[in-house]
């Protein structure tokens, strides 16, 4: 496929796209939905900075999703806090306002509480092999998960990810770094609890690639894309078939080495998941802000 193929709403989603992800390379300060460091939906190796022998400042962020009218709207409020140089640790709150679609709206019911870790297991570039990713394990619980199959089965549900994840960051082209991240977990979400629960754990890949340029007035925009591999299969909802996950993001961080920065974003998520039945999440927009003190 060629840009000839792409439409003009694509072509402005890949060229905001490529400038989200370098800056949490750059300053561990940039919280991802559920307030990993990360990108915008899944997380990177490195952690949140902290010194290696105390507990580091909170990063503190705000979510958004236009999700359609169909899902309604969702927003996150989380806080991370880095340890010892090595491991994160954070809390975040998701909130929905729900949309007016009869018979499907209604599945979507509220937010849920997210408690997320992560160490870094390996630091990248270590003993002096350039070549070396970060490399770190780490962990995403969710309680009272109200949607889809909490709604059909008329209970809140809990659901998790466990996962490992490498982050590169490619430096030898120094007008234009790049970084490379891959990662794999378990899971039994589905589309991160936003859409509920999966029949069972699940064997799902992520990643994401990003490149770095200089801005204007010494602030940096990072342009990039991720995906993240959905279970294809809802809880209490048969027949349901979820695609992957993916998104084109950017990244500004407007004020040099500040630890503020904004993510804008384009999320492709869920269209037609059962005969008849379309979701309507298939070029939504997003926003997130993060602070690190």
């Amino acid at each position: 496929m060629t840009l000839t193929h792409i439409s003009n709403h694509h072509r402005l989603a890949i060229l905001i796209a490529i400038s989200l992800l370098v800056a949490g390379a750059a300053s561990a300060q940039s919280l991802n939905w559920e307030g990993q460091t990360g990108v915008f939906i899944t997380p990177l190796a490195y952690t949140a900075a902290s010194p290696n022998d105390s507990i580091g400042k909170p990063t503190i962020a705000y979510h958004y999703v236009d999700a359609g009218d169909v899902l309604g709207s969702f927003h996150t409020a989380s806080a991370t806090v880095g340890l010892f140089g090595r491991t994160e640790f954070g809390y975040t709150r998701t909130f929905h306002q729900a949309a007016d679609t009869p018979g499907l709206s209604p599945l979507w019911k509220g937010g849920f509480n997210i408690v997320h870790g992560k160490a870094n297991v390996v630091k990248e570039n270590s003993a002096g092999q350039k070549w070396l990713p970060a490399i770190s394990a780490g962990f995403v619980a969710r309680t009272q998960d109200p949607n889809v199959s909490g709604w059909l089965a008329r209970r809140n549900y809990n659901n998790a990810d466990f996962y490992v994840v490498a982050t590169k960051t490619v430096t030898q082209i120094k007008k234009a770094p790049l970084v490379l991240n891959f990662g794999y977990k378990a899971t039994n979400a589905s589309v991160f609890g936003l859409a509920g629960n999966a029949p069972a754990y699940r064997g799902r890949a992520f990643g994401a690639a990003a490149l770095v340029l200089k801005g204007p007035a010494k602030s940096t925009l990072i342009f990039g894309s991720e995906f993240a591999q959905q279970p294809r299969e809802v809880r209490n909802l048969p027949g349901a078939d979820v695609p992957t996950t993916i998104t084109y993001a950017a990244r500004i961080v407007p004020f040099g080495e500040s630890k503020f920065n904004v993510d804008f974003g384009v999320l492709q998520a869920a269209g037609n998941i059962l005969p008849g039945v379309d979701l309507h999440v298939r070029h939504q927009f997003a926003l997130g802000v993060s602070y690190g003190f």
